[in-house]
């Protein structure tokens, strides 16, 4: 009996999921950076709050689903990895619309974000300030310039900057967060299709909450027929 499948086995634990912990990270990063760079009364402000939150969410609700339904629980990360690949275009456009560059992944300063291993919003913010003060002293970036007529405060700061031959672009914080912040959801996206195509697998292989309860029922009546027989 003790080796019996269990009808509603083991779930939740979504915290330890990698996933969801970035997910988690992102979003903090995201209503941050919304409140300093978005207006407040814009719908982009609140669509991009709103998708990383549902990032979120829908990871914990699919874990927590997944003790009777893995239909459920495959669908809601699908909706999770959805609402984070919308998260992803808003950043892409914030860059885009106002001209300001996207790095590519090999791009040292996202290497040193990576390297970083940022956990927690105080880590990303730590991340960027080391960054741009790299960039005031005109390490591992070429300056051409450092604009001292705006003001000092570490959000405000720019620094024009040539990257890699291209003509030169106006690096702030806000720059930064938004690549880092495309970094992470990469990241995430990723482990959350691996998640899903387990996912898919298990509830191919398994079935459901249906075919687990007829596996369950059967196996005590033929336990019951053999205590009979005994």
């Amino acid at each position: 009996m003790n080796n019996q499948e269990s009808l509603i086995p083991k779930h939740g634990g979504y915290r330890r999921l990698k996933s969801f912990q970035i997910a988690q990270l992102v979003y903090d990063v995201t209503v941050r950076f919304c409140d300093r760079y978005i207006d407040r009364r814009s719908r982009t402000h609140d669509q991009m709050v709103q998708a990383a939150r549902s990032g979120v969410q829908n990871i914990a609700e699919g874990s927590i689903a997944s003790g009777t339904s893995k239909k459920t629980e495959l669908k809601l990360t699908n909706v999770a990895r959805a609402s984070l690949e919308e998260l992803r275009l808003d950043y892409e456009d914030f860059l885009r619309q106002r001209g300001l560059p996207q790095f590519e992944p090999e791009h040292p300063t996202l290497q040193r974000f990576k390297a970083k291993r940022c956990a927690t919003l105080d880590d990303v913010r730590a991340w960027v300030e080391e960054e741009l003060n790299m960039m005031k002293h005109g390490q591992a970036w070429t300056a051409a310039r450092i604009n001292t007529d705006t003001q000092t405060s570490t959000d405000r700061r720019n620094l024009s900057v040539s990257a890699g031959g291209s003509p030169c672009v106006s690096v702030d914080a806000s720059v930064l967060v938004a690549n880092a912040a495309l970094s992470l959801l990469n990241l995430c996206c990723y482990l959350l299709d691996r998640q899903i195509a387990r996912q898919a697998e298990d509830f191919e292989n398994e079935g459901g909450f249906t075919e687990r309860l007829y596996r369950v029922r059967t196996a005590r009546r033929k336990n019951k027929y053999k205590e009979k027989k005994a």
